[in-house]
């Protein structure tokens, strides 16, 4: 019967498609299948056969030293041998960011609880770094104590006082904590006008843009899946509850749909809700999850890019009049190459092929391949994921994820962390454990990518539950480090130790036209006749925040040629800015600072 029923609609789809759009018919095709599948969508792909290892020496080397550092307290998330509610295996992001404008990185972990009452609530914590490779927590101090379902976290000075604040997204109510510039923070959600009234919402990705470019951040907030926990089934209740045949918790298939949320900053401390006005509002419902935004169109104004878990993505394209228009499935990325909705979960944002255009790489559930989509410089999308060498990885649950040069060769690399949301099916099938290492796509430099696990060292190796991760340099060595949050044990703090003479450069933007913190601006850094595109984000990855210094590998060349797009439209020009150093750049004042705190940087003449 069901057969029948599944023929009898792609016989009717068929003769429709002749007469709807691209996108209407995608979207006909995704519905359809929701009354078929399983709780989360799967493609059910097996991994292509792998090619010769190339043989090339990796450069980086990555060990977890969270515990010397003092990462170590647990992140509470749900249960441990069984999870009977879809919010217990989300899980949440991490922020890298310097609350303390002291030059080094601080963490910002979030966690979650559990449904026993009889468990204590754990907390986000905020550590900060004490520049000698530890972090102290100053969670109580900085006045960040809260518990709950935590999931996303963005970061930005929506004040442009000089400070970077956060916002953070929960099961329940969001909260947004202003930086009183003293080492505390204050939670100002209810002055800021963003407590809301009524139904729970389930907060997943959010992001601070300036969609309006008035200098001042607004604010984007996803939300996951309209959850009621006294009326979901129970695991195993229904097919929307299972997983090779094993109970589990019942989502996201299977329960409702929530709507997206656009904040415009009033630009007094206050935000309004703007989602009908702009747009936003109108768009498909999906179950949303990561968010972020940045220029992909190439026009210079903010869009805005959201993965969805079984449902298509999403991307609102910026009209340069306060409103966006919802294009992912005619810009290619809202689906599979043949047309499927994947389990969109973390969102990587780079130049991968070093054509001054920014690709999107985005991470799925198990028995399915991420995706790499690549930019033709307008914001249309080709999806490249098996000649990028991305289909010989199926195995894992994907989530956080981030571009990253991470051996300084002058090509951006991918990480990825896994692990899975099913506890139970362990028992049962040995292939699907709840702890899977984490990998590294090596750029090839031909288009092409390697995965390597071992041979990026121990922190790859190792095998964890995570979901969340956020990428910058902690150290000040010059080269991106990583933290990642994993379920019910302590985050890690992979280091990276690079050998080799690959050089490189960070810039670090400030707003004067632009808001303070230039979320939004893009930053292309020229050399080696190749020309690669960054942009400053406030959420990627998973739920998580990466440094706000863009980080340039440069390879064997001593200098690179900066063009800075601002978020206001200014385009300025820095030719020959000499490599292994961080430079400061105000907006319309030049480049104010060549430093970086810990490191000495290599005169002219040894460059």
């Amino acid at each position: 019967m069901i057969q029948e029923k599944k023929h009898r609609l792609q016989d009717e789809m068929s003769k429709a498609k002749a007469h709807i759009s691209r996108r209407d018919f995608l979207w006909m095709a995704t519905s359809s299948t929701l009354a078929m599948a399983q709780g989360v969508t799967t493609r059910n792909l097996k991994p292509l056969p792998r090619g010769k290892p190339s043989g090339i020496p990796f450069l980086a080397h990555f060990t977890d030293v969270a515990a010397q550092a003092g990462l170590t307290i647990p992140v509470v998330y749900g249960g441990l041998k069984h999870k009977d509610y879809i919010v217990e295996t989300v899980g949440c992001g991490v922020a890298f960011l310097d609350y303390d404008n002291d030059g080094w990185l601080d963490i910002f972990i979030l966690s979650g609880t559990r449904t026993d009452p009889a468990i204590l609530d754990s907390s986000n914590r905020l550590y900060k770094n004490n520049r000698d490779g530890t972090f102290t927590d100053v969670t109580e101090k900085a006045g960040l104590v809260r518990s709950g379902w935590a999931s996303g976290v963005t970061v930005g000075d929506y004040n442009n006082d000089g400070f970077e604040d956060i916002f953070v997204t929960y099961y329940g109510q969001n909260v947004l904590y202003r930086n009183n510039g003293d080492g505390t923070f204050t939670d100002v959600t209810r002055q800021a006008g963003l407590l809301y009234e009524g139904n729970t919402r389930w907060g997943s990705g959010c992001t601070f843009l300036d969609y309006d470019r008035d200098g001042h951040l607004d604010l984007f907030v996803a939300n996951y899946v309209d959850l009621h926990l006294d009326r979901l089934p129970k695991p195993g209740a229904n097919p929307f509850c299972n997983f090779k045949g094993v109970a589990v918790n019942c989502g996201p298939r299977g329960l409702p749909m929530p709507r997206n949320y656009l904040y415009r900053n009033q630009g007094d401390g206050t935000f309004r809700d703007v989602s009908q006005e702009t747009g936003i509002a109108k768009a498909q419902r999906t179950y949303s999850m990561t968010s972020v935004a940045a220029d992909f169109i190439g026009d210079g104004w903010t869009d805005l890019y959201v993965a969805s878990d079984s449902t298509p993505s999403l991307l609102f394209r910026n009209k340069h009049n306060s409103t966006f228009v919802e294009e992912g499935a005619e810009r290619g990325i809202a689906f599979s190459a043949d047309g499927a909705e994947q389990a969109g979960m973390g969102v990587a944002v780079g130049d991968y092929n070093l054509d001054g255009n920014l690709d999107i790489f985005k991470t799925h559930f198990s028995d399915d391949t991420n995706v790499l989509y690549r930019n033709d410089g307008t914001g249309n999308f080709t999806d490249v994921t098996i000649s990028a060498g991305f289909g010989v990885e199926t195995r894992y649950i994907c989530w956080g994820t981030g571009f990253a040069d991470f051996d300084n060769n002058g090509w951006p690399d991918l990480a990825v962390v896994t692990g899975s949301v099913y506890p139970e099916v362990e028992a049962e099938f040995l292939e699907y454990p709840l702890k899977t290492p984490r990998f590294i796509f090596r750029n090839l430099g031909t288009g092409k990518f390697e995965e390597l696990i071992e041979e990026a060292g121990p922190g790859i190796s190792a095998v964890h539950c995570s979901r969340g991760c956020a990428f910058g340099d902690f150290d000040n060595d010059g080269d991106v480090d990583m933290v990642v949050i994993n379920l019910n044990e302590p985050p890690s703090l992979l280091r990276n130790d690079v050998s080799g003479d690959g050089n490189w450069l960070k810039v670090f933007l400030v707003g004067t036209q632009s808001n303070r913190s230039a979320i939004g601006s893009r930053v292309i850094a020229k050399y080696s006749g190749k020309a690669q595109a960054q942009s400053v984000m406030a959420q990627s990855s998973f739920y998580s925040v990466n440094d706000r210094r863009l980080h340039f590998g440069l390879g064997a060349n001593a200098r690179a040629d900066l063009e800075i797009h601002w978020t206001n439209g200014l385009i300025e020009r820095f030719p020959g800015v000499v490599a292994n150093q961080l430079v400061t750049i105000r907006e319309g004042k030049g480049i104010l600072a060549s430093s970086l705190p810990g490191v000495k940087r290599r005169s002219n003449q040894e460059l």
